[in-house]
This record gives C-alpha cells, sequence and structure tokens, in this order.
C-alpha cells in the first residue's frame, strides 16, 4: 500500500489542536471572516464544540457556530491580511452557503495536505465565497489549516469553508480529483 513518512507522527503531535483554543489562550483580538461576506474582531471568551463564546472590541457578547467561520488570524494582522486576500467573482457569484454536512463538503486529504506543507509549495485555496488565500501550508489539524500568507503572515482557515484548493500549475487536491490521482504517491516523501 505504501504511506508518507512522517505523517503519522504528525497527526499523533497536531490533528487535535484547535485555532479556537489557540485563540483563547492568547487571549488578543482575533479578525475571523463569516459567511455572508462579515468581519468581525473579537476575543474568543469560550472554545464549544459547535460554537465560540466572543466579544467584540464594543463590549458585545455573541455566540458564533464555527461553520460559519471560514477563516481567522490575529487582529494586529488585519490590514496587510486584507490586502492578500483576493476574490474568485465566479465562485462568490455561485453565492454558496455553509455546508453543515461533513459528506458534502470540499474535503482535501491529509495525505495531499502534508507533501504540499513539506514541500513548501506555493497552493492557492479558494472559500466557498470566493475568497482566494495563497501561501504556503504551515500545518493543519484535524478542523483547520494555516496558510503563511506573502511575508510569512499566517492565517487559519477553516476546512469546513474550503471550495477548493490547487498548486500553482492549477492541480486540483481536492479528495474528489486526488481519489484517482493519487499525487502523494508522486512526493519524495511517499515510501511504497
Amino acid at each position: 500500500m505504501g504511506y508518507l513518512q512522517g505523517l503519522s507522527e504528525y497527526l499523533d503531535e497536531s490533528y487535535n489542536l484547535s485555532v479556537f483554543q489557540k485563540a483563547l489562550e492568547s487571549k488578543e483580538f482575533w479578525e475571523l471572516h463569516l459567511h455572508e461576506h462579515r468581519i468581525i474582531k473579537v476575543k474568543v471568551l469560550k472554545n464549544l464544540i459547535y460554537d465560540i463564546k466572543a466579544v467584540s472590541e464594543q463590549d458585545m457578547k455573541e455566540v458564533i457556530a464555527k461553520v460559519q467561520i471560514k477563516c481567522l488570524y490575529p487582529a494586529e494582522a488585519s490590514e496587510p491580511v486584507r490586502q492578500l486576500i483576493k476574490t474568485d467573482k465566479k465562485v462568490k457569484a455561485l453565492d454558496l452557503e455553509p455546508i453543515f454536512s461533513p459528506n458534502h463538503r470540499y474535503f482535501v486529504k491529509n495525505k495531499s495536505l502534508f507533501p504540499l506543507m513539506k514541500e513548501k509549495q506555493v497552493v492557492y485555496f479558494t472559500m466557498l465565497e470566493g475568497e482566494i488565500i495563497r501561501g504556503i501550508i504551515a500545518g493543519f489539524s484535524r478542523y483547520d489549516i494555516i496558510v503563511n500568507l506573502k511575508s510569512g503572515i499566517p492565517l487559519t482557515l477553516l476546512r469546513h469553508g474550503i471550495y477548493d484548493l490547487r498548486d500553482k500549475k492549477g492541480r486540483c487536491y481536492l479528495k474528489s480529483f486526488q481519489q484517482e490521482r493519487r499525487d502523494w504517491e508522486k512526493s519524495s516523501l511517499f515510501i511504497g
């Protein structure tokens, strides 16, 4: 069958990490991109299973469903990050909503993410509402993927918000495409 050298150890170490726990522990403000093109700046007060409890700069408390969040990053990076996020107008025009059922999401296999991360390949994530996030995968867990943008600015995107993932050549890394193509087997990390 074969396997990717280092993937199992990486998953043991990182798969259950949560960006929301990190945001909670930081006690800092984070900027969240939500569905319906809503961007808010909040401090996470509680990391629940399906929601977060947060407070805004205006001291307004809010419960936010995690499935509504597409990506987030520390608030101090908001200006450069906003300038780096582009939009695919065709995807935006599809007017896609959050996908609640995991079975209907655009899934990316860990086997695809790991070689892309280790080989530091530039990738393009397209989110459900058309945002294009270009960068290098710096890490991933069960629910999120950390992408280092230009200048090394980290942004965390939520897996449930992904519409597409491609490399610089336009190669698709979604599970639906990779089930047959199996690009991870072409990686130098693959041991057959």
